[in-house]
């Protein structure tokens, strides 16, 4: 079977208590597509986080000490790193423009994920929203993918996504931040190769190769696609997390 990827419309803007199961099967209909047993649906971290009301009112947020002494070395908004520091386990590295963390979630990214774009809060133009990262992405995930199971009867996978940086690649690509009932890792050691020798170290990120795929498909400014639906992932699904992507701070050779 080939992979197919589609974008699914008419997605409409995402506020606070929005039923992102509901809105992610209708726009399966609206798309023309019928979902099967074995499908994966790609969502972007920013509905979900919208839907679960992680916006936050810059107004709202007053800056520690330590903030503003780290907002005046990367040249940025104290308020908003205030919110990284609350979003952080640690501050690994800082220059201007860019805060280097390990999010509380266990990934190392930029500025804690904290998005300014395509961000706005009860239609007020004027106030100046900012969009943390979901709480728990596995649970979100999960908590749709099971809606959309008593819905259609289908059991699929849910991946929800968002774009990072790479130490050392210039450009943002798609990663998984959150899945449920597909895996994270494919493990091939113990696999052969074309010519019948052993894979010893071979473990693919599955997750994050069809995670940058459905970036592509996304977009990263005004395309308005929040979410993919995927047909003919070469591999079972089964139940991964995002503990399995995230490497071991003992095996981290570049912190």
């Amino acid at each position: 079977m080939p992979l197919t990827l589609n974008s699914l419309k008419n997605i409409p803007f995402i506020r606070q208590g929005a039923n992102l199961a509901d809105i992610l099967v209708k726009s399966l209909r609206e798309s023309r597509i019928e979902l099967q047993n074995d499908d994966i649906l790609v969502i972007a971290q920013k509905i979900v986080s919208k839907s679960e009301g992680r916006m936050v009112n810059l107004a709202t947020v007053t800056p520690s000490q330590r903030a503003l002494e780290l907002a005046q070395k990367a040249e940025k908004d104290p308020r908003v790193m205030e919110l990284m520091l609350q979003e952080s386990n640690e501050i690994l590295r800082i220059r201007v423009g860019t805060i280097i963390v390990e999010h509380k979630l266990g990934f190392v990214c930029a500025n804690a994920g904290i998005d300014h774009s395509n961000v706005m809060g009860n239609g007020n133009e004027k106030e100046d929203y900012v969009l943390l990262l979901p709480e728990d992405p596995d649970r979100s995930a999960r908590n749709i993918r099971e809606q959309i199971k008593q819905s259609t009867q289908k059991n699929i996978g849910v991946m929800i996504i968002d774009s990072h940086g790479r130490a050392w690649r210039n450009g943002t690509v798609g990663i998984c931040i959150g899945l449920s009932g597909l895996p994270a890792l494919i493990d091939e050691r113990g696999w052969k190769d074309l010519f019948g020798l052993t894979l010893k170290i071979t473990v693919v990120g599955v997750a994050d190769e069809l995670a940058a795929a459905a970036s592509l498909v996304m977009g990263q400014a005004a395309e308005g696609i929040p979410a993919v639906h995927v047909r003919g992932f070469p591999y079972p699904l089964g139940e991964g997390a995002l503990k399995d992507l995230i490497r071991p701070k003992e095996q981290d050779m570049f912190r």
